[in-house]
């Protein structure tokens, strides 16, 4: 999976998730859903591992760091890249942007394939 599809789906996970708690605040007494959204994102973005029948835990351990380690870091910075862009709208105090302002301005730069880098700012 392409990083701009990693953060494109980061970004739904983050929308979903202050959904749901505009949706628990507005009714306590109700429970709320999950979508699945952050299975989905591990299912499409975390390689199978195959490993040989008579490899040695340590041999398993390496094969798990290797192959699975790349698609941690990434979908780990979408999400920090995320937070540092919210981070930065809340610490400079901006009431005219609100998070899902922030969050659908990230999705259209990350669309626009001009997403890229992190030093980047809303």
């Amino acid at each position: 999976m392409e990083q701009r599809e990693v953060m494109q789906n980061v970004v739904g996970i983050l929308t979903e998730a202050l959904e749901m708690r505009r949706q628990v605040r507005e009714h306590p007494d109700r429970q709320a859903s999950l979508t699945g959204a952050v299975s989905a994102l591990l299912v499409e973005t975390l390689p199978r591992i195959h490993l040989p029948a008579d490899a040695s835990g340590h041999a398993a351990a390496d094969a798990v760091v290797e192959e699975l380690g790349p698609a941690i870091a990434s979908i780990a910075n979408c999400f920090a890249f995320a937070f540092v862009q919210l981070a930065e709208v809340h610490d400079e105090g901006r009431t005219d942007t609100s998070a899902a302002d922030v969050l659908r301005r990230i999705s259209l730069r990350f669309a626009n394939g001009s997403g890229k880098g992190s030093g980047e700012s809303g």
